[in-house]
């Protein structure tokens, strides 16, 4: 008979396969949820600092569960220990989740050993995003920050993450970069791994 097999009954949402078919959101759909995300937060803040915290915490808390997701799905409930593993995991794994390509550069700080930076020139929470002048320096990255900031603290990687634009030559629009900044205990801890 023909098609007469067991059918895989799944009782938990985590253990369905990633791979049946492509999982994606209208970028239409995206667009104007963080769009209606951004101009809600407005209005129950009085300064852009203010602001940029209420998208970080909002995007803390998809980059917990992001984690979760993922280390569940793709890393069989382990996580990564060392700095530059948890770097790369986000760098492309979390990346190619979220925003379906890679980040387009990871770098060390030449100045502070802490630091590290995750670079895209154009960032999807800043592309459909116009900023009136009364806001300035207003950053919509600050949601892809606090991402980023929820993935290392729930690793267990204690960071300051920020989102700064950085202008580059030769293009109207600058772009963003994530600054993470590592509590010093990580460094003490990666010095010790060796």
């Amino acid at each position: 008979m023909i098609g007469a097999g067991k059918i895989k009954q799944y009782t938990n949402v985590l253990d369905k396969p990633l791979n049946k078919g492509r999982h994606e959101v209208s970028l239409g759909a995206f667009a104007y949820l963080f769009s209606e995300l951004v101009q809600y937060n407005q209005t129950q803040v009085d300064n852009i600092g203010e602001l940029e915290r209420r998208l970080e915490d909002a995007g803390y808390a998809v980059g917990t569960r992001v984690l979760e997701l993922l280390c569940n799905r793709e890393k069989g409930n382990r996580r990564e220990t060392r700095l530059l593993g948890i770097l790369s995991f986000i760098h492309s794994t979390v990346w190619k989740v979220l925003f379906g390509k890679v980040a387009d550069s990871l770098e060390k700080g030449t100045e502070h050993e802490d630091e590290y930076m995750i670079s895209e020139k154009e960032l999807l929470v800043n592309r459909f995003i116009s900023i009136p002048k009364d806001m300035g320096s207003f950053n919509c990255g600050a949601f892809v920050a606090g991402v980023v900031r929820g993935v290392l603290d729930n690793s267990g990687f204690p960071a300051v993450v920020t989102a700064h634009f950085v202008p580059v030559e030769g293009q109207q629009r600058p772009r963003t970069t994530i600054l993470i900044k590592f509590a010093e205990e990580v460094l003490r801890r990666e010095a010790r791994l060796g």
